[in-house]
This record gives C-alpha cells, sequence and structure tokens, in this order.
C-alpha cells in the first residue's frame, strides 16, 4: 500500500520571484493491484505528485509511505514509465528491454528467456532485432512498459504515457494496458489529462484542483471488467464521465 499523508510540495522561487506551492495537505491510499487514475488540469502537480511517489523528490511537508516506510528515494519496488518512452535509439529492442535487469543485475544477470517472454507478452515478436527509432510511438511505448517491468516491480508509475500518441494509437495502448493489467496485475498509479482514458482505466480516479494541488474527490469507478473501448458509448460511462467533468468544469456540464 502507497499512503500520502498530508503531503505538500513547494519550490523555491527563481531570482527573486515567491516560492511556487505545487501541492497542498494532498492525502490518500493506494492499495495493492489498484489501477487508480489521477486526473486535473495542467499545472496541478499531478506530475509533482507522481515523481514524490517515485522517490525523485522529497515532499515539504507531509509523509510517503509504502507498507509503512518512507519513500526516501527511487526503489526496486517503484517503475516509472514517463510520457515519451525514452529509449536508447542506438539499442535494439531486446537489448532496451534487458537495460533494466542489467542495471539491478549487471550484464551477466540478464536472463535472454525472461527478455524474450516480456517481449511475447508486449506483442513484438520479431522486433527483437530492430533498433528502436524504427518502431512506432505505440510500439516504442510498449517497449518502454516492457523494460519497466521486467524487473517486477510492486508498483507502476505511469506519467501520461499514451499522451503523445494519436488518438487511435492511444486508444489500442489502452486497450493493451488493460489486457496487461489483467495479466500481470500491478499496482498502478496512472496521470492524465483525458477524463475518457481517466474512467475506463481506474478502479479509483483521483480528481486534482488548480494549483496548489489538492485531492478534491475520489470517485470509484465500478463499471465491469474486462473492459474495451466500446463501453465509452455507454450511459454508465458517462455517468461516471460526467461526474468528472462536473469537478473539473462544473460550468460545462
Amino acid at each position: 500500500m502507497i499512503t500520502l499523508d498530508a503531503v505538500c510540495k513547494v519550490f523555491p522561487g527563481h531570482r527573486g520571484a515567491p516560492p511556487t506551492t505545487a501541492l497542498e495537505a494532498v492525502s490518500t491510499t493506494v492499495r495493492d493491484g489498484e489501477f487508480v487514475t489521477v486526473v486535473g488540469p495542467s499545472g496541478c502537480g499531478k506530475t509533482t505528485l507522481l515523481h514524490l511517489v517515485a522517490g525523485f523528490e522529497q515532499p515539504s511537508g507531509g509523509r510517503i509511505l509504502r507498507d509503512g516506510e518512507p519513500i526516501r528515494a527511487p526503489g526496486r519496488d517503484r517503475a516509472v514509465v514517463f510520457q515519451r518512452a525514452a529509449l536508447f535509439p542506438w539499442l535494439t529492442v531486446e537489448q532496451n528491454v534487458a537495460f533494466g535487469l542489467t542495471l539491478r543485475y549487471g550484464p551477466r544477470g540478464v536472463d535472454r528467456r525472461r527478455v524474450q517472454e516480456m517481449i511475447e507478452i508486449m506483442g513484438l515478436s520479431g522486433f527483437e532485432r530492430h533498433p528502436s527509432y524504427q518502431l512506432s510511438g505505440g510500439m516504442q511505448q510498449r517497449v518502454a512498459i516492457a523494460r519497466a517491468l521486467i524487473t517486477e516491480p510492486d508498483v507502476l508509475l505511469m506519467d501520461e504515457p499514451f499522451g503523445a500518441l494519436d488518438a487511435q494509437t492511444r486508444t489500442e495502448m489502452q486497450a493493451f494496458l488493460l489486457q496487461l493489467w489483467r495479466r500481470i496485475h500491478p499496482t498502478v498509479l496512472f496521470i492524465t489529462h483525458d477524463v475518457e482514458e481517466a474512467v475506463l482505466l481506474a478502479d479509483r480516479v483521483l480528481i486534482m484542483s488548480p494549483r496548489p494541488g489538492r485531492i478534491v474527490r475520489e470517485l470509484r469507478v465500478d463499471l465491469p471488467r474486462p473492459r474495451e473501448w466500446r463501453m465509452v458509448l455507454t450511459e454508465e460511462f458517462l455517468r461516471y464521465k460526467r461526474q468528472v467533468l462536473g469537478v473539473l468544469r462544473p460550468a460545462a456540464v
């Protein structure tokens, strides 16, 4: 379980500018195996929240705990997938996927069978020897997710991983991630600007206010699983979407 207890984050001002309070009094929990999405306006501190859970930053106040222990630095129990795949373009798909194992165990600790299994899970068979720059955006994100998951983290932190993709590829990647989550079932904290995406993926949606970011509502999504894109056309789905939009843009609903 990840626990955020009255977390705030203040960034110092530069060149005489006042400090910026990015997050204020954020409290919530993410349970093991839960898929939680975070949605809110630009600049509300969503990415800052994820960086704090990852251990890239430390809170200015409050506590962030993983199974009761403070998070003070990045750890093997947490893996991060960014908006852009951030692959090494000079490495092949296989080498990029294996990179996490190389960091953790050294070159001799790379299990090629494990790498190949992850490539097959990700639907990348046949592209093992391709340089990553030759792949489409969606396939590059699959490689990035594979690189994160191969170290078997307990928590997968995803910062708008499909934000740079076109609409069709984004829909395909959402379906792929839902299938992957059913199969491997990691704990997921997923940042997004897209309300429809937030509802489709989540067990629970955290809705944030404008900066300084606060969680103003937690919405449990009781739509049946497995989920697929056609679900977004149902009245039940639209009811959840309207609830999120009613918090984010009440005048427009």
